[in-house]
């Protein structure tokens, strides 16, 4: 077997990656996690992935340099994409940044482009970044920095702004891959029913991860450039009736949360609910997801099983592999070595 090697990235909200070490020669895929914890790095099991990325490093809002930062200031990246004085910047900056700290590349989460204007001035940040990274990689004869950003779901907006679509001839030409956050299409925004928050498909509406994954390869991005999102924590709901507990339930409220992210739990506590208080644990397959309840209380989240599915899934559409928001979110790594496990290898 081919040995694996490492790769650190920084996320800028903007994210810094690194290589784990973990990339095969004959296997371009991604395993990769976001890594936005306290947890110390060598508490990392690094064997199930391939890349990890540091989320996040933060850009001052006025200089649009870097300090580390592990919360996030308001979204400064409209007005840094606007102008290509303060793109320079900016990737001068997330260059510096990753080189002096040995990361091996760099991810953007800019959640979101807010209007067709700013998707335009994400592109051409893009290609000049890509182009900036080229260029010093030349001059100083070390490998070019990976480029990736996480994006939303779906290739098109019909919220958060004016409807606008992702650039995708530029992400296709100028960015290794993108994160695609197949997750949060529920939430506590909407307290009148349960929701599978990651579901695969969705029989009712677009807010599936099939739809939003083919809305990427429809717009022109190969599958060999996306990465598919899973998430390693829940979202709760309160029900209205504990006799009527499936997906699409009817709720009143949201269940139990962690401090400052009401209706929300961890996996690693979603298994600690679930042992405590002795809960049911039930598969949908219409929605490829997991939920439990026991009272008026219930959890929809991905374990092992639905994660096997979603993972096989992915790699039948050709995709480039997988990341999880986050990996310090499970339980003694239980979903990611699953998820590493059953990734198929090319022969």
């Amino acid at each position: 077997m081919a040995s694996f090697n490492f790769v650190y990235f920084l996320s800028i909200a903007f994210s810094l990656f690194i290589s784990t070490g973990c990339v095969m020669a004959s296997s371009p895929v991604i395993k990769a996690g976001y890594y936005p914890s306290k947890l110390p790095p060598s508490a990392v099991n690094t064997s199930f992935f391939t890349h990890i990325i540091y989320a996040f490093l933060v850009p001052n809002n006025v200089t649009f340099k870097f300090h580390i930062s592990r919360g996030i200031d308001p979204n400064p990246f409209g007005r840094m994409a606007s102008k290509v004085t303060t793109r320079q910047i900016f990737i001068k900056a997330t260059i510096d940044v990753a080189r002096k700290y040995g990361f091996d590349g760099l991810d953007l989460d800019w959640e979101f482009p807010e209007s067709p204007k700013e998707m335009n001035d994400f592109a051409q940040l893009l290609k000049e970044w890509r182009y900036a990274i080229q260029k010093e990689a030349k001059l100083t004869h070390r490998p070019p920095l990976l480029l990736t950003a996480a994006v939303y779901y779906s290739a098109d907006f019909l919220v958060y702004g004016s409807r606008r679509s992702y650039p995708a001839a530029s992400i296709k030409n100028n960015l290794d891959w993108i994160n695609v956050m197949c997750y949060d299409y529920h939430g506590s925004w909407d307290t009148s029913e349960t929701g599978a928050h990651a579901a695969l498909f969705d029989p009712k509406t677009n807010l599936s991860s099939i739809y939003g994954l083919k809305s990427w390869i429809r717009a022109g991005v190969p599958g060999n450039k996306i990465a598919m999102g899973l998430p390693l924590y829940g979202k709760t709901w309160k029900l209205k009736d504990p006799n009527l507990h499936g997906v699409g339930a009817p709720a009143v409220d949201v269940g139990p949360g962690r401090p400052g992210d009401a209706g929300v739990l961890l996996y690693s506590e979603v298994e600690e609910f679930n042992k405590k208080n002795n809960a049911t644990i039930a598969y949908d397959v219409d929605t490829v997801s997991t939920y439990s309840y026991v009272g008026s209380v219930w959890v929809g989240y991905d374990d092992a099983l639905s994660t096997t599915v979603k993972v096989g899934f992915a790699q039948a559409l050709g995709l480039r592999g997988y990341f999880f928001w986050a990996i310090t979110y499970d339980s003694e790594w239980k979903i990611s070595a699953q998820a590493s496990r059953v990734w198929i290898q090319d022969k």
